[in-house]
């Protein structure tokens, strides 16, 4: 069966928070593509560190970038969201990336 989160091209990251204790976040994170998924335990810091580890075989370098790329601008918009009153680590991250683009 095919996953529903597999786009029909280029690429589909994923976070899902597992728990998180005010200044860091774990996340269940994926690269999907059409014909394969990636998996990674994610933990991100509120200081913007961000560490990425392969369950499995990694994503290919590029988007493995990608995937840390995203993981680094939710972890560094989260002392912001705090100062806002907002949750800090959101739920779900969800982005998709077309073909030809990192």
């Amino acid at each position: 069966m095919r996953d529903p989160l597999a786009p029909e091209a280029g690429a589909r990251f994923l976070f899902d928070l597992v728990g998180d204790d005010g200044a860091s976040a774990r996340y269940r994170a994926a690269v999907l593509t059409p014909a394969e998924r990636f998996d990674y335990d994610a933990v991100l810091e509120d200081d913007g560190s961000v560490t990425l580890t392969a369950l499995a075989a990694p994503a290919p370098d590029e988007l493995e970038g990608a995937l840390r790329m995203i993981a680094k601008l939710t972890a560094r918009s989260a002392p912001k969201k705090r100062e806002d009153g907002l949750p800090p680590w959101p739920h779900r991250v969800l982005r998709w990336r077309g073909p030809g683009r990192g």
